[in-house]
């Protein structure tokens, strides 16, 4: 898989982008478990990319659901059994 992202927020700590092999869009967050530092991937629609895009802010409410692992069913990689924690 390679993810390309498009925007980055640097203070909010997300970013947007395309996995480009198939194509599925995504918001990123980064996290940390006792090995190393990673990202998740979260699946969205182009309706939300689009807004998202256009108009960063309106992606915190979704960011902020990703990192309470409210969204789960939208990774696009599962985590393994030592899943790290938002930072």
């Amino acid at each position: 898989m390679k993810f390309n992202d498009i925007f980055f927020s640097k203070s909010e700590r997300f970013s947007i982008g395309i996995e480009e092999e198939s194509g599925k869009l995504y918001v990123s967050i980064p996290v940390s478990n006792r090995m190393v530092d990673y990202e998740e991937y979260f699946e969205i629609d182009k309706t939300s990319f689009d807004l998202y895009i256009n108009n960063p802010t309106s992606a915190l409410s979704f960011v902020e659901n990703c990192r309470k692992r409210e969204v789960d069913n939208l990774l696009i990689i599962q985590p393994g059994i030592d899943r790290g924690v938002a930072t």
